[in-house]
């Protein structure tokens, strides 16, 4: 047990310490658009909820990828050859998604206008949708490479390269919003353009690397490009298309969110935007260490190595359940250190968006052990290639239980932006409750090898 919690640690580190930095170019684009108002923050929550939406469908369906990866250098057969048809049918499927996604978000004005939004809300954003689409082919892509190279066991490529897209993402932000090195300033949509470049230097970034480091070399991952593998392909879609429309339904549950606090008023959507980027920074500790579940997993289960496949899911379970213990604490002794980093929590005029955001930041403390159970359950699950039932499991916690409860509590009891995230809390503890139960009951599911 130890060697694997050590092997776990080993990979999920620079896993956690990457979202962790993705999370960092995330906010940059917050604190900068919080310097022009409300009204601009809100409108990009939106975008970006629509956005981010279409780019989990994406990570998805080419998420496959981890799994697949993993149980060929389990089986150590043929493993560079079957490496390079994964990651080049990753690689054809993030760019045809991401064009279609650019297509879909052309409508986002109608779209947003559809959920209920208020008509200039509405506006300001589709525009801001439609320009930050145009950034999906490319961020696709950085995500397929991202995880091939992880799972070929150089996870620390998408630490260094995740902390330099923060340097570019800022300066695109500084240069673009506010109009420096003349260029001039754009506002909201110069946030987009800023996204747009920082997703092209990120995937340029991967190629250069894979292109210099020795080992990753050997497996020739950009050769033959051309060629289509359809096995290879039907594979990806059969695990890869469950896994989309999981993280859809639970992005979807947090964007649903966002659009019933739109209605519910501007100040209840900035509020929520902020919370939620505090919830979503600490999520991404128990999202990294199930990466590493799925890549550890998947190893041994392609070893077919049922002691190992068991030992490595508990490693990931008790690493996810210490960082949570730590979250809880730190949000519920110190709300306002937090939020201090997005807005100033002194200023009077900040009062009714303080007390809002500080008691969504207490829900978000609440559900932390449910979300870090149900990120590493899920991604145990998939090294173990089982990803229907955990779909359904997904689309019944956070949709029928979750939205539901989000639902009736926000618009139909006193709690309003309150009884929202405690829909938030009561989907992911649904979903973490069945999905430990189906890991824990993987031999009478007929799961492993």
């Amino acid at each position: 047990m130890r060697g694997e919690l050590a092997a776990t640690l080993r990979l999920a580190g620079p896993l956690v310490l990457s979202n962790l930095l993705q999370m960092a170019v995330y906010a940059t684009d917050v604190i900068f658009l919080a310097r022009l108002g409300q009204r601009d923050l809100a409108a990009s929550s939106l975008g970006v909820a629509v956005v981010m939406l279409l780019m989990m469908a994406i990570i998805g369906v080419t998420g496959a990828v981890a799994p697949l990866i993993a149980a060929e250098l389990g089986r150590r057969l043929h493993s560079v050859r079957e490496v390079r048809r994964s990651a080049r049918m990753g690689l054809w499927l993030a760019g045809a998604m991401g064009l279609i996604a650019i297509a879909l978000c052309q409508g986002g004005e109608t779209l947003l206008r559809a959920t209920g939004q208020p008509a200039d809300l509405a506006d300001r954003a589709g525009g801001f949708v439609a320009l930050l689409s145009l950034s999906l082919p490319m961020m696709g892509a950085a995500q397929v490479l991202r995880t091939v190279v992880s799972a070929l066991g150089r996870p620390h490529y998408a630490m260094l390269i995740t902390a330099f897209a923060i340097l570019v993402n800022a300066a695109g932000n500084y240069t673009f919003i506010f109009g420096h090195f003349g260029f001039p300033a754009l506002g909201l949509p110069g946030s987009a353009l800023a996204s747009i470049l920082t997703s092209v230097v990120m995937a340029g970034a991967y190629v250069v690397a894979i292109r210099s480091d020795r080992v990753l070399r050997r497996y020739h991952l950009f050769g033959r490009f051309w060629r289509a593998e359809p096995e290879r392909l039907r594979q990806m879609l059969v695990l890869g298309v469950p896994i989309a429309l999981t993280l859809v339904a639970e992005g979807g549950l947090f964007s649903g969110a966002a659009f019933l606090m739109g209605r519910i008023g501007e100040v209840s959507l900035a509020a929520h935007a902020i919370a939620l980027q505090i919830a979503s920074i600490a999520f991404q500790v128990p999202y990294g260490v199930g990466q590493a579940a799925t890549i550890r997993v998947g190893y041994h289960f392609g070893a077919a190595d049922r002691a190992a496949i068991g030992r490595a899911g508990a490693a990931a379970f008790l690493v996810s359940l210490c960082f949570s213990v730590l979250a809880t604490a730190a949000m519920f002794a110190a709300p306002h250190a937090f939020l201090s980093a997005y807005i100033d929590v002194a200023d009077p005029a900040n009062a009714r968006l303080v007390a809002l955001a500080t008691g969504f930041l207490f829900m978000a403390a609440v559900f932390q052990f449910s979300d870090g159970l149900q990120a590493v359950a899920a991604g145990a699950l998939r090294g173990l290639q089982d990803t229907r039932v955990p779909m359904a499991i997904a689309l019944a916690g956070y949709w029928l239980g979750g939205f539901a409860t989000a639902y009736v509590l926000g618009f139909h009891t006193r709690l309003a932006g309150l009884g929202v995230w405690i829909g938030l809390a009561v989907g992911l503890t649904i979903a973490a409750v069945l999905l430990l139960a189906r890991w824990i009951g993987r031999g009478r599911f007929n799961l492993l090898p």
